[in-house]
């Protein structure tokens, strides 16, 4: 036998071990973060409605917020809420001047509100994009878009979802 030469089955038991072993170091220094981790899932099992307030709030704080110029499409009937398909135009000149300068969509049911943040700017050309969301039952979606002036102005929609995604709390 030719030195560090093993069969098969030694080596896939190696592989077993090492493995094993990693994974119980990992837990084992894992356990430090577990207090953390313990807040972290109790809030992705709490997939309750917000309100409008709870929703924007921690984006617009205490700016001015409007319902124009934002026109949010999602279809009110979703048969799969793994892949619902989303999207979004902004009236907007797109210039240095005045421009978008984030998009946040937001779920109202979702275990994690903030479903996506764009970032644009006057390079954008066009505030538009097209996108899939993951949604938890019937709700409600909010597309925020920040402007260049700090203000905040949004559009909101109702879908049904008929096979929830994220949680069982559809």
């Amino acid at each position: 036998m030719r030195p560090f030469s093993l069969s098969r089955r030694q080596s896939l038991g190696h592989l077993l071990k090492t493995s094993l072993a990693a994974s119980l170091g990992g837990l084992w220094a894992g356990s430090a973060k577990a207090q953390v981790d313990k807040l972290t899932l109790t809030g992705l099992a709490e997939a309750r409605l917000r309100t409008f307030e709870e929703m924007v709030r921690p984006y617009v704080q205490t700016q001015e917020l409007k319902k124009e110029r934002v026109t949010l499409s999602l279809p009110m009937l979703a048969d799969n809420g793994h892949m619902v398909p989303l999207s979004l135009k902004i009236d907007s000149p797109m210039t240095e001047e005045s421009h978008i300068t984030h998009v946040y969509l937001i779920s109202q049911r979702n275990p994690v509100p903030m479903m996506a943040k764009f970032v644009m700017g006057p390079w954008t050309g066009r505030a538009e994009l097209s996108t899939r969301v993951r949604l938890s039952g019937n709700q409600s979606v909010i597309a925020l878009a920040r402007l260049s002036d700090g203000n905040f102005i949004y559009d909101a929609q109702e879908v049904v979802v008929t096979e929830a995604a994220c949680v069982d709390n559809g």
